[in-house]
């Protein structure tokens, strides 16, 4: 079986499009957790940490809907013809993302899964202010 590739990503830090929309890193599974998951960084505690921490992790995964996905896309994964691309993003890509693809990673390797992960966005400035207005839709997002 190939190995997959789990990338985390911040889209406040990818390019626009012509349309001026983020241009996600190519994937055959782009799962976008901005609304999906709440920011950890709410968590005091956790503000200068970033997904490669157990704590960071922890919170991630404690956070309500986090295990349904992760298990969702645990499955995805191991499809006979699974993906060989997952990517996985939020605001700022240094929590919520780079935490949940190390608790993917992990999980798909404990069932024997050969991963690399590639995390863009996690050594970047925690980002202190979005923009304001209406989030552009990911067309090419799957949802769960």
């Amino acid at each position: 079986m190939h190995p997959i590739l789990l990338i985390s990503f911040g889209y406040l830090h990818l390019p626009t499009g012509p349309d001026g929309v983020p241009v996600p890193p190519a994937a055959d599974r782009i799962e976008d957790v901005r609304d999906r998951l709440r920011d950890p960084a709410a968590a005091r505690d956790i503000l200068d940490l970033d997904g490669h921490h157990p704590r960071v992790q922890d919170v991630v995964l404690n956070t309500p809907g986090a295990r349904e996905l992760l298990a969702n896309l645990a499955a995805y994964a191991t499809l006979p013809a699974g993906p060989s691309r997952i990517a996985i993003g939020c605001a700022g890509g240094r929590h919520r993302a780079a935490g949940l693809t190390e608790l993917l990673a992990r999980e798909l390797r404990d069932r024997g899964r050969e991963v690399v992960v590639e995390h863009l966005h996690v050594h970047l400035p925690r980002v202190l202010k979005t923009p304001a207005g209406p989030r552009p839709a990911n067309p090419g997002k799957e949802t769960a």
